[in-house]
């Protein structure tokens, strides 16, 4: 890669080579987009940590593959599948063939606490339903919270998909440190400009296999 930002670019001019290195999170935990959320997650066990602030995007970039005369998107990013048809053409979907990728196992980006997605109106019934059973609950939503109770947790992100993705990781982050049953996700809208937002909030939401326990290894991808 290539980094644009200013703090990456002069940590490679001061190393003078590449650099080969793990994300700086556990296998299949949520992403860090702060320095803060290093220090969280792998603790004492790294020696120092670079802060550069706060990503700017917030979520992974677009991996495609081009390999046997065609181009596969791997994971959708911040640069949409449109963006790289406009350049290459005809995009593909990966297959049983596909090269291995970060982000492409069933659970990744998730939460310890067990999340799941709804479409509002599913959303507002088991908020309900939940509330009734004295159930702690943690919501993230695109709209504000229809009333409060000392058993909701309500997080309310930006209704355009730059800033709600810029603020995914930190405000999963935050709901998972609730103490919540489970935290509910409002569904995002379906069109192309939220896809890579919907694919973390699904790998975030697959419980078939769990993300690693603290002592695991780190994420290198």
């Amino acid at each position: 890669r290539a980094p644009a930002h200013p703090v990456a670019r002069a940590l490679l001019a001061a190393f003078g080579r590449g650099i080969a290195a793990p994300s700086a999170n556990r296998y299949g935990r949520i992403s860090p987009t702060r320095a803060a959320d290093v220090w969280e997650e792998l603790g004492d066990r790294v020696a120092l940590v670079l802060d550069g602030g706060q990503c700017e995007v917030g979520l992974e970039s677009t991996i495609v593959a081009c390999l046997r005369g065609r181009v596969t998107l791997l994971r959708p990013g911040a640069i949409s599948r449109s963006q790289v048809a406009d350049i290459v053409g005809k995009i593909a979907d990966p297959d049983a063939s596909a090269p291995r990728a970060p982000g492409r196992q069933r659970s990744h980006y998730a939460p310890r606490t067990p999340l799941e997605i709804a479409d509002a109106g599913t959303l507002k019934n088991e908020i309900g339903r939940a509330l009734a059973a004295g159930e702690r609950t943690a919501v993230l939503a695109l709209s504000g919270a229809p009333f409060t109770s000392e058993h909701l947790v309500w997080r309310q992100l930006p209704s355009l998909p730059a800033g709600y993705g810029r603020s995914l990781y930190a405000t999963l982050r935050q709901l998972d440190r609730a103490g919540a049953a489970r935290i509910l996700v409002e569904a995002v809208p379906a069109d192309e400009s939220w896809s890579a937002i919907a694919d973390r909030l699904a790998h975030a939401a697959a419980r078939g296999s769990e993300p690693a326990a603290d002592g695991d290894v780190i994420d290198a991808t």
